[in-house]
């Protein structure tokens, strides 16, 4: 992908060296995110061309979607924290709205496979680690989106876009009971017209028991800017439930 392969060391260059975690902690867990998806993909370079609409003419609707993440802790202040996270997003869908894409035709019965996958690399370090709580870091994604368009008249077309995506990360939160923990997260990356970004909002529970819950809200654009001679502005939105162990 055509993102700034100085963003990366930049970013890392710019990273202090922040407060540590008391104690190691390692957690583990996952969920279920129920998001609802909106906007196109266009192939600007194949001839003919046309703009997909992701609802109207793909008839992609509302999925739950499974994520999981596992994050380290430790008490070392050079070095940061880390989390490893995997999403997956996959729509599908079966329409008769002709249109073109990717150099061709689609008429009659259309079905469509579209698979986004999400591999997070999150380095951060705790700022603040109390009451309050404020994480700053770097998120390497990487991205890997692949797609599979066939009709009842023989025409198919398939292709991939990937490639590892440099993100800042932070995270801001409160705590105003023990175990509990309200925060807001964000992942954003622009370079060259291309936009990530992956915020949520949720509250999370940690029991004494090493078991854990968390809910929330969590909303994800893709925006593609000629990247592997594709052009897409997506959103994924909607709310999340999880459970995770803690020791």
């Amino acid at each position: 992908m055509r993102f700034n392969k100085l963003a990366t060391s930049c970013i890392l260059a710019g990273l202090p060296c922040m407060a540590s975690a008391d104690v190691l902690s390692f957690a583990i867990g996952g969920g279920v995110w129920n998001e609802t998806p909106e906007g196109s993909i266009t192939k600007p370079h194949s001839v003919p061309t046309s703009t997909v609409d992701a609802k109207n003419t793909l008839f992609w609707t509302e999925e739950s979607q499974g994520y999981l993440f596992a994050t380290l802790e430790h008490p070392i202040p050079i070095l940061p924290n880390v989390r490893l996270m995997y999403t997956s997003l996959d729509h599908s869908g079966n329409g008769n709205v002709p249109f073109d894409f990717d150099g061709e035709s689609f008429s009659g019965n259309i079905a469509n496979d579209f698979s986004i996958e999400e591999t997070d690399l999150l380095l951060y370090y705790e700022v603040l680690d109390n009451v309050v709580s404020l994480d700053l870091g770097l998120n390497i994604r990487l991205l890997d989106i692949t797609y599979n368009i066939v009709d009842d008249n023989g025409n198919n077309t398939n292709g991939s876009v990937s490639g590892a995506v440099p993100m800042v990360y932070g995270l801001v939160g409160g705590s105003p009971w023990p175990g509990v923990l309200l925060s807001a997260e964000a992942n954003y990356m622009a370079y060259s017209g291309s936009t990530l970004s992956d915020f949520n909002a949720k509250i999370s529970y940690t029991t004494d028991f090493f078991v854990g819950v968390e809910a929330g809200y969590r909303t994800q654009t893709i925006e593609l800017d000629d990247v592997d001679d594709t052009n897409a502005n997506l959103d994924f939105k909607g709310p999340f439930i999880g459970a995770y162990v803690k020791f």
